[in-house]
């Protein structure tokens, strides 16, 4: 009996003993290092369930209680400092491949990409440069995308919204924003084919922000199931685009296409090698959940707010009716027409700031660096967070407030609205996106009105905040279709 209580008390207190130790030797290794203050939270978990009860406030009390610059914390599985302020967004915008690099974290990679990526480099992930994105998204090459937007948006308005007389808004822009990708991008039109990637690219944007726990049942297991069906997907359409482009050429090199994916096909790597159709879905994957979770998103809260303020809904219904009773009932947008929608692009950038769709984005310290008077070792992990200034009254006096007036003129001060980012990686879909909300928004007022139908909706946060009940609102046609 003596025996089995000493063999009880050393299996008790060996392992404690052995956790005291590797923490003091950690405290000791660390001690020299001014990293920042926070908290990293639960084993595993770390503070991912307090970050998706709300960002906002996540980010504004621990900027209250740890640092008002930068603090550290735990997210997706991973240690990183979160960075603060107008100040801390110019540090890692203009310090990009400087002392940062793009990073994602191994949760996301998993949900999205072929496992033989998982372990590589974003750069080595896409194989693309970056240039190409920024000629393919520049507004000289969108201008061709405006009719093909317009066209869509009234032929998706006919058939889901005005039979209707009362419509989730939500689920219908997401709709609408995943059927122009795949158009846009890939030229399939076919619903049927839209399904086969729609329905499991659903389970991934809804659970590759979630804790990264794959268990049967789990967002994130979801996640990891959905990007396997939409990489299979994916690979099927570009292998028949790459049969049916050398057909057209008479089994020659690929020499032209009509859509992004037809121009991938043409691209090569700095070795001189035609991308691998694996690169090539990774790339079309990274623009699907740029354009299809945050625009859809921001043109769900664009709709909500116009359907809360009536006094800002007038204004925008005044300006787009100006442009469209200038042309024909069967006139296409164009890109001067874009350009006149002044008064609703300051609308949807204070929807933007109010509610923004991407909450930040991740980097790496590809060496040790110091920002405001903390240390920041090689191999850290960084955020920039929309949160720390966006509502901020420091640089948006009475955050509360919707006020489309904000983007007059010079706008907000540099730094602080940073929806799609900043410095040289500033999002290359802003101005694709700054279209497709546009072009939803002309379509919508000129047909209804909204009333939204639960006054105070709950909104939760995945990937992007999300209204629980889908933003129901009832439609109020106009006495007279223009």
């Amino acid at each position: 009996m003596d025996s089995f209580f000493i063999l009880l008390i050393t299996l008790t207190i060996l392992p404690l003993t052995f956790s005291i130790l590797i923490f003091l030797i950690h405290k000791r290794g660390s001690s020299n290092i001014n990293v920042p203050p926070g908290s990293t939270g639960w084993p595993m978990l770390g503070e991912n369930i307090q970050f998706a009860f709300g960002p906002q406030k996540f980010v504004k009390n621990r900027m209250e209680k740890y640092s008002q610059e930068v603090f550290k914390t735990s997210l997706l599985g991973e240690k990183l400092a979160i960075f603060c302020g107008a100040q801390g967004n110019k540090f890692l915008f203009t310090n990009d491949s400087k002392l940062l690099i793009s990073w994602w974290p191994q949760s996301m990679k998993k949900a999205l990409l072929f496992p033989e990526f998982v372990e590589n480099s974003l750069k080595e992930v896409s194989a693309l440069k970056r240039s190409f994105l920024h000629d393919i998204l520049k507004p000289e090459a969108l201008k061709q995308y405006i009719p093909v937007m317009d066209e869509l948006a009234r032929e998706h308005i006919e058939k889901e919204w005005e039979p209707n007389r009362e419509v989730k808004a939500f689920p219908l822009s997401k709709k609408y924003t995943f059927d122009l990708a795949c158009r846009l991008f890939m030229s399939v039109i076919d619903p049927a084919e839209i399904k086969k990637l729609a329905d499991p690219f659903q389970l991934v944007t809804n659970g590759m922000f979630s804790v990264p726990i794959d268990f049967p049942g789990t967002a994130y297991n979801g996640a990891i199931k959905g990007g396997k069906l939409v990489r299979e997907e994916l690979l099927r359409i570009i292998r028949e685009r790459r049969k049916e482009l050398m057909m057209e050429n008479n089994n020659k090199e690929i020499s032209g296409g009509r859509d992004l994916l037809s121009r991938m096909l043409l691209v090569r790597d700095e070795d001189g090698e035609l991308l691998s159709e694996m690169e090539i879905s990774n790339n079309i994957i990274g623009l699907l959940v740029a354009s299809y979770e945050t625009t859809s998103t921001a043109v769900t809260f664009v709709l909500k707010h116009l359907a809360e303020l009536p006094h800002i809904y007038s204004e925008v219904l005044k300006e787009q009716m100006a442009i469209a009773n200038a042309k024909g009932s069967d006139e296409l947008l164009t890109w001067e027409d874009i350009q006149k929608m002044k008064y609703s692009w300051n609308v949807a950038c204070e929807s933007l700031r109010v509610t923004p769709p991407a909450q930040g984005a991740f980097r790496e310290s590809i060496t040790d660096f110091t920002y405001a008077g903390f240390s920041i070792p090689k191999g850290w992990k960084t955020f920039w967070t929309v949160h720390s200034t966006h509502k901020n009254p420091k640089y948006f006096p009475d955050p509360e407030k919707f006020d489309p007036s904000r983007f007059e003129g010079s706008g907000p001060q540099p730094y602080t609205f940073v929806p799609f980012g900043g410095g040289p990686r500033m999002c290359p879909g802003k101005e694709y996106a700054r279209l497709e909300v546009l072009v939803f928004m002309h379509n919508i007022v000129r047909r209804f009105q909204l009333e939204k139908l639960i006054p105070n909706e709950k909104i939760v946060f995945h990937a992007s905040p999300v209204p629980i009940k889908g933003l129901p609102v009832r439609l109020h046609p106009h006495e007279k279709q223009p």
